[in-house]
C-alpha cells in the first residue's frame, strides 16, 4: 500500500544509468496490430544454416552497430588513439573466432542416422509394391557407406513379420541387381546374422533364413558367401542348425534337389562343399550325413557316403593304436593274474608239505 501511495517512486520504470536517449531524440512507433499491410516476417523465426565466414562477418557488423548505438565507438576510438595493443588483441580474438567457426563439429548422438532409419522404414512400409519401394529408396540420395542401414532395415522388417513376406526379399533382390554396393552389404549382413543367430527367436530365425534363401535362389548373392557355415557338431548350435535346415530346404524347394547338388559339385563352390560336407574326420562325416538325412536332403550326401565306405583304411591306424593299447592292458592284467595264481599255488604246496611233516613226527 505504501508503495502504491508513493506511486512506485522507489521503482522507476527506467533506471537513470540506462536512460541514454534524450527525450527529443526518442521515436515512438505507433503500430496498428489490425492493419493488414503489416509484414510480420514470419520467416525470421525459422533457423537457416549459414556459412561460418558469413556468420563471422555478420557478427562483426552487429558488434560495430551495437557499439555505435551505445556510444562506445567514440570513447573507444579516443582511448585507443595510437595504441596498437588493443587492436592486436581484437585481431587475435577475431582470428580465434574464425578458427572456431572453421572447426568441424562431430555429432556423436547419431541423430542423422536415426532420422535415416526412420525415413527408410516409412518408405518401406508405405510402398504398395517392391518396385515402388526400390524406386523411392534410390531417390533418397543415400550417402556412400550408408547402404548397410538400408540392408539392415530390410532384414529387420522381414524378421518382425508373423510369416515370411516375399515383399522384403524382392526389394533386396532388386537392390542387389542394381548396385554392387548393396550386394556386398547383404553378404555382410548374412555373415552377421549367422554369427548372432542364437539371439533370434524361432519366428525371426525362420523369416531371416527364408529371406536369405530367396537371395541365394535368385543368384542375387553368390553362393560362396555361405562358406561361413561349417557343419560340424562343435561349430554349430541348435539355433544355427535350424537356420541351416530352413536355408537348405528353401533352396531345394525352389531350385530342386538335383540342381542344388549340381551347384555344390561344381568347382567354383569347392570351399562351400568342404564346409557343408567335411571329410577331415569320420565323426564329422557321419554327423553331416545324419543331419542331411534328418532334414530330408539325404540325396546330397551320396558322395560323402561312398567316401566314408570306400576309404575306411584312412582311419585304420587310429583304430589299430587304440586296439593295441587295449590288448596291452589286457595282457598285463592277464600276466598279473597268472602270477597271482602261481603264488597262491606255491603257498598251497608249502602248507601241504608242512602238514605232512607234522604228521610224520607224530
Amino acid at each position: 500500500f505504501v508503495t502504491r501511495r508513493k506511486k512506485f517512486a522507489e521503482h522507476p520504470g527506467v533506471l537513470p544509468e540506462l536512460d541514454l536517449v534524450e527525450e527529443e531524440d526518442q521515436i515512438s512507433h505507433e503500430i496498428d496490430l489490425l492493419d493488414d499491410d503489416i509484414k510480420g516476417e514470419e520467416l525470421l523465426n525459422i533457423f537457416k544454416a549459414v556459412e561460418p565466414e558469413q556468420y563471422v562477418e555478420e557478427d562483426r557488423k552487429w558488434s560495430q552497430l551495437s557499439k555505435e548505438l551505445l556510444g562506445e565507438a567514440d570513447s573507444s576510438d579516443d582511448e585507443s588513439g595510437g595504441s596498437s595493443s588493443s587492436s592486436d588483441s581484437e585481431d587475435e580474438e577475431m582470428g580465434g573466432e574464425e578458427e572456431k567457426a572453421k572447426q568441424k563439429i562431430l555429432d556423436y548422438t547419431e541423430q542423422d542416422l536415426v532420422n535415416l532409419r526412420r525415413t527408410v522404414y516409412l518408405v518401406i512400409m508405405s510402398s504398395l509394391n517392391f518396385e515402388e519401394c526400390v524406386h523411392k529408396l534410390l531417390r533418397l540420395n543415400i550417402k556412400q557407406g550408408q547402404e548397410m542401414e538400408v540392408c539392415t532395415m530390410l532384414v529387420d522388417c522381414s524378421a518382425m513379420e508373423r510369416t515370411f513376406q516375399r515383399f522384403f526379399a524382392l526389394q533386396a533382390e532388386r537392390l542387389c541387381r542394381l548396385k554392387k554396393e548393396y550386394a556386398e552389404c547383404f553378404a555382410e549382413a548374412f555373415k552377421r546374422q549367422y554369427v548372432t543367430v542364437h539371439r533370434l527367436e524361432t519366428n525371426k530365425l525362420r523369416n531371416t533364413a527364408k529371406f536369405f534363401a530367396h537371395l541365394f535362389c535368385t543368384d542375387a548373392l553368390n553362393w560362396n558367401h555361405m562358406s561361413v557355415i561349417r557343419l560340424t557338431e562343435q561349430t554349430t548350435t541348435s539355433s544355427s542348425r535350424i537356420f541351416i535346415k530352413i536355408l537348405l530346404q528353401e533352396l531345394a524347394e525352389n531350385l530342386g534337389l538335383q540342381k542344388v547338388n549340381d551347384r555344390l559339385q561344381s568347382p567354383p563352390y569347392a570351399e562351400l562343399k568342404a564346409n557343408l560336407f567335411p571329410v577331415d574326420h569320420p565323426k564329422n562325416m557321419r554327423f553331416a550325413i545324419n543331419f542331411f538325412t534328418a532334414i530330408g536332403l539325404g540325396g546330397l550326401t551320396d558322395d560323402l557316403r561312398q567316401q566314408l565306405a570306400q576309404n575306411p583304411a584312412k582311419f585304420v591306424p587310429q583304430r589299430a593304436a587304440s586296439s593295441s593299447s587295449s590288448s596291452s592292458s589286457s595282457s598285463s592284467s592277464s600276466d598279473s593274474s597268472s602270477s597271482s595264481d602261481s603264488s597262491s599255488d606255491s603257498s598251497d604246496s608249502s602248507s601241504d608239505s608242512s602238514d605232512s611233516s607234522s604228521s610224520d613226527s607224530d
